[in-house]
């Protein structure tokens, strides 16, 4: 039987970070990376991975780099036909996000550890759209009502 195809997707820093702590889980299945295309060193990994352009909302070409990661996440899902996306966001991955869930794919969101008391953009948004949707710290679950929490993932 064929394993699951999973892609993983994060912005570079601390979101990949967290993200990369589930590779126990990216090793188990058919699994691609997605992540920003930055200086940021993500170390060494078997696993294909995938760039999108990093997005900062306040900046100039934000609509324009969005448009583009749009494109690139199209090709991503077009080529890689993932059956599952797993996120701890930001902004560059959400074309990404919906886009899998469009084709038919689950969307599993996972809250960043740094979000204790107050939730993020990303996850405001994707938490409408995600068939899994994890917090990291039981106070969220009183702003995300329908989240799962299972502790961290450190």
């Amino acid at each position: 039987m064929d394993k699951v195809k999973i892609v993983f997707a994060a912005s570079s820093g601390g979101h990949l970070e967290q993200l990369l702590m589930l590779k126990p889980l990216m090793e188990k299945y058919d699994s691609i990376l997605v992540t920003e295309k930055t200086d940021y060193a993500m170390g060494k990994t078997d696993i294909k991975t995938y760039y999108v352009k990093q997005i900062n909302r306040r900046e100039l070409l934000f609509i324009p780099k969005l448009i583009c990661n749009s494109f690139i996440s199209l090709k991503i899902v077009i080529k890689e036909r993932p059956k599952v996306i797993i996120t701890t966001g930001a902004l560059a991955i959400i074309p990404l996000a919906l886009l899998v869930k469009l084709f038919g794919g689950k969307l599993i969101y996972l809250e960043s550890f740094a979000k204790v008391s107050s939730k993020n953009l990303t996850g405001n948004l994707l938490y409408k759209f995600a068939d899994r949707f994890y917090v990291q710290w039981e106070e969220m679950l009183k702003l995300y009502p329908n989240a799962i929490y299972k502790g961290g993932i450190y």
